[in-house]
C-alpha cells in the first residue's frame, strides 16, 4: 500500500499545553509543552494506530481534506499539519515448531505485555535481527509503520480577535 497523508489538528489547551489529534483516527491524540513535542508525539501515535489497524486486518481510512475537518465547538486551533504514513508490510502466516514449554512461556509473556502470540514473535524477531554482540539493546522496537514529516505547519486563519 502506498503512503497516505493524514491531516492533524494542533490545539491549545489549558495552561498553554498543546494537543494534536487526527480526524480520521478517533482517539489518536498526543500532547506536548511545545509545538514540536506535540507534533513528534502525534506522529508516533499515528504510527501506533496504523500498526494496530493493520494487526486487526482493518483497512485504513481515506484521509479527510483539511477544509472538511469538523472542529469541536470552542476549539482553540493553532494549526493544521500533515503526517505521511507508509503502512506496514502485510503479514504472512508461517508454521514453526517449538517445544511446548517454550510456547507456554511465550504466551505468558505476550499476555503480560498485552500482545498476541504473533505480535510477540514479530517483536522478538525484530529485536534479534537488530541485536549486535557488544552493543546493548534498549528493548524498544519502532512501529512497523513509518511516518514522514511532510512540511511546515499551516496556521489556521484567526478572526479579528486577539488573544489576551
Amino acid at each position: 500500500m502506498k503512503k497516505r497523508l493524514y491531516p492533524a489538528v494542533l490545539e491549545r489547551g489549558p495552561r498553554g499545553a498543546l494537543g494534536a489529534w487526527f480526524p480520521d483516527f478517533p482517539g489518536c491524540v498526543a500532547g506536548g509543552r511545545s509545538q514540536e513535542e506535540a507534533i513528534e508525539r502525534a506522529e508516533a501515535a499515528l504510527a501506533r494506530a496504523v500498526d494496530g489497524m493493520a494487526e486487526q486486518g482493518r483497512p485504513l481510512p481515506e484521509p479527510t481534506p483539511i477544509e472538511q475537518i469538523a472542529l469541536p465547538k470552542g476549539a482553540d486551533v493553532v494549526a493544521y499539519f500533515i503526517v505521511g504514513v507508509d503502512p506496514p508490510d502485510p503479514s504472512e502466516r508461517v508454521n514453526v515448531y517449538l517445544p511446548k514449554s517454550l510456547i507456554t512461556r511465550i504466551d505468558r509473556r505476550a499476555t503480560e505485555l498485552g500482545m498476541s502470540r504473533s505480535s510477540f514473535f514479530g517483536f522478538a524477531a525484530t529485536i534479534a535481527l537488530d541485536w549486535s554482540p557488544g552493543f546493548p539493546h534498549t528493548g524498544l522496537v519502532d512501529p512497523r509503520s513509518k511516518v514522514h514529516k511532510t512540511g511546515a505547519v499551516r496556521a489556521k486563519k484567526r478572526s479579528g480577535k486577539k488573544r489576551p
